[in-house]
């Protein structure tokens, strides 16, 4: 059995979850009177865990540099996110390549068993460069060379690919089919193992990011044998750009609505991918909205925009959860018990989030033999004072 220390807010997935808690030093952590921790005893764990590099440009305590992360707290770390010129991926900033890819990696000397990838895409980065890079045999191998390259330089243990979405967003739909390629024939079978082989050292890791919702089929069963875990936006399913308040990552909801985790990894099992390479994406923050009349605060209450933004990130209708805490000190909570996940409310302001109970709602074995994957470390209390 492993043990893992978790901080408050945290997420994960598990096989097989028992939950205590105490007072538990976490080596990253301080260790201070009244700041709780929660044990989590493990009996079969693969826990994925991004790490946003906007996380040191946030203000006062909420800064977050990998050398904050605990080391142990998750056994693999992704680099979220890297970015692409001429069809080679490159450092996203300075900063990335000569401060935060050192210290990120620097972790494993702490922790040996750690496996680091790094990340590219996201929904910032948009289709357009993707699309390029799809477009013609040479550029994929240009991008393959390069990725190899620099994964290596900086002692990465592997790609994670977050396209958001293959066509879909300005995307051709024959990048579907062109992304599949790449995984299928040029990225692992041609190079990843290639290399391994000339230079005798573990094979490259290989993951990427899919949609909670069924948009398009695009991985078919050689896709899922190849790719090492999929990591399942479960989250995002609702937020300040509808009129009605929305939870942003449901266990459940009704049979014909696909907007919820449930709905996802069911989808995904159903198309053949292996249940243990599956990982449930758990946000570790929640989506606010902002009230018509703070009498109608209940889920599918009118709203008319976002909540105010956070104090540390800064960004309307987003709470990290630390921010969370705070809010919740002076909120009323409720339980939306056919989705098994808990919002808040003050005065005109709502945000649906996770808590204890919903997560280990959504680690139960009967529900899924899955594991998990969080975004983001940055978004949870890392350093900050309580």
């Amino acid at each position: 059995m492993e043990v893992v220390v978790l901080q408050p807010g945290c997420i994960f997935g598990v096989f097989k979850p028992e939950f205590h808690f105490g007072s538990i030093k976490s080596e990253s952590l301080r260790e201070e009177p009244g700041y709780q921790y929660l044990l989590l005893s493990i009996h079969w764990l693969r826990l994925v865990c991004y790490f946003t590099n906007w996380a040191p440009g946030r203000p006062e305590s909420a800064s977050t540099f990998p050398r904050d992360l605990d080391p142990f707290l998750c056994t693999h770390l992704i680099f979220a996110f890297a970015s692409m010129r001429n069809n080679q991926i490159v450092p996203e900033t300075l900063q990335d390549e000569k401060i935060l890819y050192p210290q990120f990696n620097k972790l494993k000397e702490r922790n040996r068993e750690l496996k680091t990838l790094l990340s590219i895409g996201g929904w910032n980065f948009g289709t357009l460069r993707f699309t390029s890079m799809l477009h013609t045999f040479g550029n994929r191998e240009k991008f393959i060379n390069s990725a190899i390259s620099l994964l290596r330089t900086y002692n990465f243990d592997g790609l994670d690919l977050f396209f958001l979405y293959p066509g879909l967003r300005n995307s051709p739909t024959h990048d579907r089919w062109k992304f599949l390629i790449l995984i299928e024939v040029s990225l692992v079978w041609n190079a990843f193992q290639k290399e391994a082989l000339l230079t005798h050292r573990p094979r490259l890791l290989l993951s990427a990011a899919v949609s909670a919702q069924p948009l398009h089929l695009l991985f078919c069963a050689l896709s899922f044998r190849l790719l090492d875990f999929i990591n399942v936006l479960s989250y995002d399913f609702h937020g300040s750009w509808e009129k009605f308040t929305g939870h942003n990552s449901p266990l459940y909801s009704f049979p014909e609505d696909p907007k919820s985790s449930a709905y996802a990894m069911n989808y995904w099992r159903n198309l053949g991918a292996p249940a243990e390479k599956l990982m449930m994406g758990f946000p570790t923050y929640g989506r606010t909205f902002r009230l018509l009349e703070p009498s109608d605060n209940g889920l599918q209450a009118v709203a008319t925009g976002p909540a105010s933004p956070g104090k540390y990130t800064k960004q309307a209708g987003i709470l990290a959860y630390y921010e969370i805490c705070s809010f919740l000190e002076k909120a009323r909570k409720d339980w939306i018990g056919y989705q098994h996940v808990p919002y808040a409310y003050k005065g005109k302001e709502w945000v649906g989030y996770d808590d204890i109970r919903s997560f280990q709602e959504k680690v139960r074995p009967d529900f899924f033999l899955a594991p998990a994957y969080r975004f983001s470390l940055a978004s949870m209390d890392t350093h900050l004072d309580r």
